[in-house]
């Protein structure tokens, strides 16, 4: 039997895994301790990516608190993403790129129009995914809060100008992340096809929780 590579360094219980569409939204609760690993199966596809506590979801995943805790715009192996409470929701305990984004921020239809021209209004965005996933647990547009961007590159230039620019990443690459608190996981597998995030062609990611 052939092992799989995906699973590879994981603890031994998988107790979820599964394939994202491209384009796709998710949502899933992951527990105290476990780990979520998120594969880019195809190479350079961002993946959209917002945190609530599964106790009380008005605490959420905060890029102001994460970027002031570890004094650091890029999210990197070790860092600790914070929560709007000033508390460590899950941590970055693996990760195959060198950094991911956390201030890129997430494609609306509003945005496409506005950077790409009319003719992108009706495409579907992560802010589409991000409001039909949270829909199925009550929660709202004003509820999407600044999210992280995993496996995209977002480069901050020396004038402080921020780009769009090719993904560091290659086929079969992962991030895995533990979660310190009970929380709820909600991805966009982004669905943009108008800049070089995911090569202009969005494709599936696997993610699997094990414990």
């Amino acid at each position: 039997m052939t092992s799989d590579p995906h699973l590879s360094g994981l603890p031994a219980t998988i107790v979820h895994d599964e394939i994202v569409p491209a384009r796709a939204p998710w949502l899933y609760h992951v527990l105290k301790g476990q780990t979520l690993r998120i594969v880019d199966l195809e190479g350079n596809q961002a993946v959209d990516f917002l945190l609530y506590s599964a106790a009380d979801d008005a605490e959420r995943y905060s890029a102001q608190d994460t970027v002031a805790a570890q004094g650091n715009l890029f999210l990197r192996t070790g860092t600790q993403l914070m929560s709007n409470e000033g508390r460590p929701m899950m941590t970055i305990a693996a990760s195959a790129v060198d950094y991911h984004d956390t201030i890129g921020g997430a494609c609306s239809c509003e945005s496409n129009t506005l950077r790409y021209g009319h003719h992108t209004k009706s495409q579907h965005a992560c802010v589409e995914n991000f409001l039909e996933a949270n829909l199925l647990e009550g929660r709202g547009k004003r509820d999407i809060v600044s999210n992280i961007n995993f496996f995209m590159n977002v480069p901050v230039e020396a004038d402080g100008a921020l780009g769009i620019v090719d993904g560091i990443s290659a086929p079969g690459l992962t991030v895995d992340l533990r979660a310190e608190m009970d929380v709820i996981v909600v991805v966009s597998n982004c669905p943009q096809i108008n800049n070089p995030c995911n090569a202009f062609n969005p494709t599936p990611v696997r993610m699997i929780v094990a414990a």
